[in-house]
C-alpha cells in the first residue's frame, strides 16, 4: 500500500516535482522558492521539502541569513511538519539564521500546539487586521485589551499591533511607490501598471 502511494511521487504524475536534481543557486543574495502555483494536495509537501533543503543548507555554511515562510499556516496541518518549523525556529539562532513566519489565518496557525509555540517563542509579532471569528483566541493569546481587539477588527490596510518583548504599540505600516508596485495584488493597479509600461514602450519606438 505505502508502494503505490508513494509511486506517484517517483515516477508518476509528480515525479518531476521530487525525484530530480537540485538546481537552485543558493549563493545568490535573495533566493524565491514559489509553490503558488502547486495544487493544493501537493504545497504542503512542497514547503516541507523546501525548508529541509534550506535548513541542510545553512548548517552546511554558518553565516547570517533571513528565512521567510510565507502562508506557515499550511506547515500547521501536519503534525510532522509542524513539529519540524517548531525546532527549526528553536534552533536557527545557533546557526546565524533569523526565521519569519507569515500567514493570513492566524486562527488555524494558533489552534496547532506547535503554532501556539512558534508565536511565543518568537522575539517579535505583528497583527493586522482580523476577522471575528478569530479574534478571541488572538486575545487570549496575545493578552489583548478590549481596545486592542476592536483595533484589529477595524483596522485599515497596513495598520495593526506590533509586538516586542513585553512591549507593544498600535502602527501603520505605509509603503512606498516603489514598494507598493513590487508586492500589489491589487487588480486595478496592476492593470495601470501593464498599461504603463505599454505606453512606455510604444514612446519609446517613436
Amino acid at each position: 500500500e505505502l508502494v503505490l502511494k508513494l509511486k506517484k511521487f517517483t515516477e508518476g504524475t509528480f515525479s518531476g516535482l521530487l525525484n530530480s536534481s537540485t538546481n537552485v543557486q543558493m549563493k545568490n543574495q535573495l533566493v524565491i522558492f514559489s509553490v503558488r502555483d502547486l495544487e493544493d494536495e501537493l504545497r504542503p509537501m512542497a514547503i516541507y521539502t523546501i525548508v529541509n533543503y534550506i535548513w541542510n543548507v545553512v548548517r552546511s555554511e554558518r553565516k547570517k541569513r533571513i528565512l521567510v515562510i510565507d502562508e506557515a499556516w499550511w506547515l500547521m496541518q501536519s503534525e510532522d511538519s509542524a513539529k519540524f518549523i517548531f525546532a527549526l525556529v528553536k534552533r536557527c539562532r545557533k546557526y546565524y539564521l533569523g526565521i519569519t513566519t507569515i500567514t493570513q489565518d492566524v486562527n488555524d496557525f494558533l489552534t496547532s500546539p506547535y503554532g501556539q509555540a512558534i508565536v511565543t517563542n518568537s522575539s517579535m509579532q505583528m497583527l493586522l487586521k482580523q476577522s471575528p471569528a478569530a479574534i478571541d483566541l488572538i486575545a487570549r493569546t496575545f493578552l489583548l485589551t478590549q481596545y486592542e481587539k476592536y483595533l484589529l477588527l477595524e483596522s485599515g490596510v497596513g495598520e495593526g499591533i506590533f509586538f516586542a518583548g513585553a512591549k507593544h504599540a498600535a502602527i501603520q505600516v505605509v509603503a512606498s511607490l516603489t514598494e507598493d508596485q513590487i508586492v500589489t495584488t491589487n487588480p486595478e493597479q496592476l492593470l495601470k501598471m501593464e498599461a504603463a509600461k505599454e505606453e512606455f514602450a510604444k514612446s519609446q519606438e517613436t
